[in-house]
């Protein structure tokens, strides 16, 4: 396939297709049947990345009164942001989000979601892995991301309502890069960690995760381009309760969900 270049004409962008075909649910109820989840033909240059020495990640515990969620600062460079951003612009927004069930109007914004390369995700990984919980609930961190990315834009009046995340098992590509493969039972991911790709510096109003704590605390982050939030997820107790605060203004907010694993076994 031929090869798309960014606005400024600099940097060469594989083809794109669909390696898994999922039902979609819509905003405001009903389904999808057939709606893509996408990966590069090849792995895209601006998607590799690069060791950054300028960065200095450090994590900053958030009170829940018990409930386990914090952010790491400095996880990704400006330009990776916004090749993050590129990217997905590529592979499509749209209203359907593949294999998420979300009742009518909760998810009110636009998702793409696609696999990415371990060129990504194994340096990211990196970056932060010294700073988060070495187990949880009995199961080890383990030494690998899902390469399934789950991307939001919120546009003005946008929203994510109060929700928990469910736990998801890992995803990576085949050999042929045809096909997203599953990983095995013995890994299931145990953080949510939503890294935002701009904030208010970039125009940004609004669009902060609110995260409800026990005996009424709720706490407000703002979205910082660069940073991540961290909370538990899945279905128990300890699953941290959030929402996706509504955008206003005329910037979009971008914002990836990424699944942290824990447990044994090769993917």
């Amino acid at each position: 396939m031929s090869k798309a270049h960014d606005e400024a004409g600099t940097t060469p962008w594989p083809g794109h297709h669909a390696v898994a075909h999922l039902p979609g649910s819509l905003p405001m109820g009903g389904v999808v049947p057939l709606t893509p989840v996408h990966a590069f033909d090849s792995p895209a240059p601006a998607l590799s990345l690069q060791p950054q020495p300028a960065l200095r990640p450090v994590r900053q515990d958030i009170d829940l009164g018990g409930l386990l969620a914090f952010v790491i600062d400095e996880v990704v460079a400006p330009a990776e942001a916004d090749a993050i951003v590129a990217a997905t612009e590529r592979l499509g927004y749209r209203d359907e989000a593949p294999g998420i069930a979300t009742p009518p109007g909760m998810r009110m914004n636009k998702s793409v979601h696609w696999v990415a390369d371990p060129d990504f995700t194994t340096p990211l990984l990196g970056r932060f892995a010294h700073l988060l919980p070495p187990a949880l609930a009995n199961e080890p961190l383990y030494p690998a991301l899902s390469q399934r990315i789950n991307m939001y834009k919120y546009d003005a009046n946008d929203v994510f309502n109060p929700h928990t995340d469910g736990n998801w098992p890992g995803y990576s590509l085949s050999d042929d890069r045809s096909t997203m493969l599953e990983w095995g039972p013995g890994l299931r991911s145990g953080l949510t960690m939503l890294l935002y790709l701009n904030g208010p510096d970039d125009g940004v109003e609004g669009g902060n995760t609110r995260l409800y704590g026990v005996r009424g605390r709720c706490v407000d982050v703002l979205p910082r381009k660069g940073s991540a939030l961290f909370f538990r997820h899945g279905f128990g107790a300890d699953s941290v309760l959030h929402e996706g605060c509504v955008v206003s203004g005329k910037v979009a907010k971008y914002v990836a969900r990424i699944n942290v694993m824990y447990g044994h076994g090769p993917h």
